[in-house]
């Protein structure tokens, strides 16, 4: 019988650590549909923005998708990286790790298009950076969690540089909520007439176009410098409203 019990526990132990294990998606994520964007081995299901295939400076290191601002210094190409698939309603869960000094950011619900030069010309993004070395970390609404330059996150939740963080970006019938590490940050209805004065406001108020798709591209960015991304998945939500 302790034999037993003791390989039992011996089980457990082992299906613990593998639902743990970096890229990978438990029982559960699976079964509630969500889908890895990244298998820790390779840049499949992603693209440079309005081009093809993907930049040199875009790696694989130690299970992790990098931009190695270094060789993109020495002259490797970058660029943005976008999914291959457009997401409208989702919940998106990913890690990110910043450089020393670095900035990058995650957007969503990017175009793609020749009208457009930049990912930024129509998707929102939840900011990725290093606060305390980064210039942009003593700007109001542009540091880490932040709905960058629309909604600044209430708190600062980031770890400090060279730890994971877990962020999360949910949209679902217009309405938008971003996490840092467990920590709500922002939420904001899409397309109101708040969500327009927002925009007004802001940087972005010359773009047109800018956060007015309700459906696109998920996006990495090449801010260039060095950053990594893992754990990387998605579901898709549902855009009928609930019944009554």
């Amino acid at each position: 019988m302790k034999k037993t019990l003791l390989s039992l526990s011996l089980v457990t132990a082992a299906l613990a650590v593998q639902a743990q294990a970096p890229n990978t998606l438990t029982r559960a994520e699976t079964k509630l549909g969500y889908v890895l964007l990244f298998d820790g081995q390779s840049l499949n299901g992603w693209h440079t923005y309005n081009g093809t295939g993907t930049g040199d400076a875009w790696k694989v290191q130690d299970g992790a998708l990098m931009l190695d601002g270094a060789a993109k210094k020495a002259g490797a190409k970058g660029g943005d990286l976008v999914t291959n698939e457009d997401y409208e309603d989702f919940d998106f869960q990913y890690e990110w790790k910043i450089s020393p000094n670095g900035n990058s950011g995650v957007m969503f619900h990017v175009v793609e298009s020749k009208a457009y030069g930049t990912p930024y010309m129509t998707g929102p993004e939840m900011q990725v950076l290093d606060d305390k070395g980064h210039p942009d970390g003593k700007i109001f609404k542009h540091r880490s969690g932040d709905l960058y330059d629309l909604i600044p996150s209430p708190k600062r939740y980031a770890k400090p540089v060279g730890q994971w963080n877990k962020a999360r970006i949910v949209v679902q019938r217009g309405f938008l909520s971003l996490y840092l590490n467990g920590k709500k940050t922002a939420t904001t209805e899409l397309y109101s007439l708040k969500w327009a004065d927002m925009v007004a406001a802001s940087k972005f108020k010359t773009m047109p176009d800018f956060g007015k798709y309700p459906s696109g591209r998920l996006n990495l960015q090449d801010h260039g410098d060095t950053v990594w991304y893992r754990n990387l998945k998605v579901r898709r939500l549902s855009t009928k409203p609930a019944r009554d």
